[in-house]
């Protein structure tokens, strides 16, 4: 790590990975708690459409939330190692404002553009 002060971004992953921990417990709590609708006016197969449709929605939010999870993961764990902030690709320092502004990147600003194309 440079002589950067990571000490904010760290405490910031930190919180982020409590609030993402908290909200993928309620996802799971909310998927586990069978709360079925009754009584559609249009029958079952309205019913279960709709049962269908929360619960892949409930599968992709919990999806997202668990990818996010690791990435912050895997922020704290290059914190351990003394890796936090060195681009994976090249082994240059990441741009400040970039973990600012996101704390999992794993790439420079250059290595990120020439990824993307």
């Amino acid at each position: 790590m440079t002589d950067v002060n990571y000490k904010p971004i760290q405490q910031r992953l930190e919180k982020d990975r409590k609030r993402m921990s908290e909200q993928l417990d309620e996802i799971r709590a909310m998927r586990s708690s069978d709360n079925r609708r009754e009584g559609s006016p249009f029958g079952k197969r309205e019913e279960e459409a709709t049962e269908t449709a929360d619960l892949e929605n409930m599968v992709a939010q919990e999806q997202c939330v668990m990818d996010q999870l690791a990435s912050i993961e895997a922020a704290l764990k290059k914190f351990e190692a003394g890796t936090f902030g060195v681009c994976e690709k090249c082994g240059q320092p990441i741009e400040a404002v970039r973990l600012e502004a996101m704390p999992t990147a794993k790439l420079c600003m250059s290595d990120a553009r020439k990824n993307a194309r």
